[in-house]
């Protein structure tokens, strides 16, 4: 069985996956969603997003809409590293935003926005095979019905770790496996007489310890108390083999527990609804995809990258995949996209990738057991004590250390937009909420006359703000900052017309301005 050609095909209904489809569908694109489960997962893994992709969810009117707060993203008063804790009090600015929301109840406002959007989402549907035939991706599907056959102009491989698309397109995965520890975190019921009045636990025998990851020598113990209920779980270096296949029964978690911190503690299984958390992860591989786009396929999120979980990247990293490819897929199929576009996918997303799989594999040594780590983490303790390298490390965990090459040298070019308010009380943000391109001119003189030719794809705003960093931006619809200039320049610049011929394709036929 065969369908006619589609112009986009994702595998893979996840959060990353639904992101693309719902950023494509905004711009007019209409994607199929493959997912080989038979419907939404419920397997809660992921508790919240931490690092600036709260920001861009605030620029399509998201954040507030799933729980952040009417101003958007704040940031945090302060994170960890490897365990060790780092205040934000004195960090300006702060990188860190974060919205707490579980994987379930992601995908589920996920599902309902692609529902609004009219994306089509087969469930059930798994690819099997997949090659490559001039301008054409050819897609194998395994469906309830039996095969079938889907012909695509681009692939989107989000479809995990050990994702089908990756493999099939012979996509290499370096990286490493450290097999030296297990890690186990589920949802647990707790006596209150544990709880601390500072939010963290006090276990007789083991000690006190605070909300997030508390290393100890024996391994990693971890606590938090989420909107879904008490998470407890250990990271356990040295311990015994087991079944990989096997289920995990909450007993294992409460020994576990036990061996990590030397006592025993009164914890017993979750009530109510749930979904509750119960998992086991062994080892850890920590890999980044040699490529990010052969031909037409693409790759976002795990099946593009994967690293430990610790310190929460994996949303931010993977989240921001979608929104960085979306725009310029559809630039694409909607005909204004400039050579080499998506070109710049592979180039300004495996970056920070790596950057993450660094992080996380440090972190990762700062958890481990022995004197030697114990030492090491005193340094760098002493480290996180001076200002200047807690903001080189919170730049680090956000991302915001990357600077895209934009092809212009403001200070503020390359980078996410800075989020202000203007004359009219809106915010930044807002002007991001359709998903286009914005030419922001703060330079007090209307611009209205000088966008013809660029129309029907960038939004011209005039506006004046006194927290403005700068006379003009020309930000992307992912939020980056493509352009801008201190001066208060005609539109004609040379500078602004280079960037928009660069980022957004030639002038068209004039049309009237928005």
């Amino acid at each position: 069985m065969s369908e006619n050609r589609t112009d986009v095909v994702i595998s893979g209904a996840g959060p990353n996956g639904l992101m693309l489809a719902c950023e494509l569908a905004r711009a007019g694109i209409r994607p199929i969603v493959l997912e080989r489960l038979a419907g939404p997962s419920g397997e809660p893994k992921a508790n919240g997003l931490v690092g600036p992709v709260a920001r861009v969810l605030d620029m399509r009117g998201l954040y507030t809409a799933w729980g952040g707060l009417s101003d958007g993203p704040q940031p945090m008063p302060g994170f960890v590293f490897g365990a060790l804790r780092m205040d934000f009090t004195d960090l300006d600015p702060n990188p860190l935003t974060g919205l707490l929301v579980s994987q379930p109840e992601l995908i589920e406002k996920l599902l309902a926005l692609a529902a609004e959007l009219e994306v089509d989402i087969r469930w059930g549907h798994e690819v099997t095979g997949l090659r490559q035939d001039g301008d054409d991706v050819l897609v194998t599907v395994t469906t309830p019905d039996g095969p079938l056959e889907l012909a695509t102009r681009y692939l989107v491989g989000a479809d995990g770790g050990k994702s089908t698309v990756r493999k099939l397109t012979g996509i290499e995965f370096p990286g490493s496996t450290n097999d030296s520890h297990i890690s186990r975190i589920g949802h647990v019921t707790m006596p209150d007489e544990l709880r601390t009045a500072d939010g963290g636990i006090e276990i007789p025998g083991a000690g006190r310890f605070q909300p997030a990851h508390n290393r100890v020598e024996r391994g990693m113990f971890i606590f938090a108390q989420m909107p879904t209920g008490t998470l407890m779980g250990v990271m356990e270096h040295g311990a015994e083999p087991v079944d990989e296949q096997a289920p995990m029964d909450f007993q294992e978690l409460r020994d576990a527990i036990e061996r990590v911190l030397g006592v025993p503690v009164p914890i017993e299984p979750p009530t109510g609804p749930g979904p509750f958390a119960l998992r086991r992860i062994v080892g850890q591989n920590t890999r980044v995809a040699q490529e990010y786009r052969v031909g037409n396929i693409f790759l976002i999120g795990d099946a593009a990258h994967v690293h430990s979980a610790i310190g929460g990247p994996g949303l931010n990293l993977g989240l921001q995949d979608a929104f960085n490819l979306g725009w310029k897929l559809a630039a694409q199929l909607n005909g204004w996209a400039p050579d080499g576009l998506l070109d710049t996918y592979q180039a300004e997303r495996r970056r920070s990738a790596e950057r993450t799989a660094m992080q996380s594999l440090s972190q990762s040594v700062l958890v481990s057991p022995g004197p030697e780590i114990t030492a090491l983490r005193q340094l760098f303790g002493e480290l996180l004590r001076n200002p200047d390298n807690v903001a080189y490390i919170a730049n680090l965990m956000a991302g915001a250390d990357i600077r895209y090459d934009t092809g212009d040298e403001h200070r503020v070019s390359g980078y996410l937009v800075p989020d202000f308010r203007l004359d009219t009380g809106q915010r930044v943000a807002e002007l991001l909420h359709s998903a286009r391109p914005v030419l922001l001119n703060l330079t007090g003189e209307p611009w209205s006359e000088h966008l013809d030719g660029w129309t029907d794809r960038i939004d011209l705003v005039n506006a004046i703000s006194p927290d403005a960093p700068a006379a003009a931006l020309l930000i992307r619809p992912d939020g980056y900052v493509a352009w801008a200039t201190d001066s208060p320049v005609h539109p004609d610049d040379p500078g602004l017309r280079a960037a928009l011929n660069r980022w957004f394709g030639p002038a068209r036929s004039l049309a009237p301005v928005r």
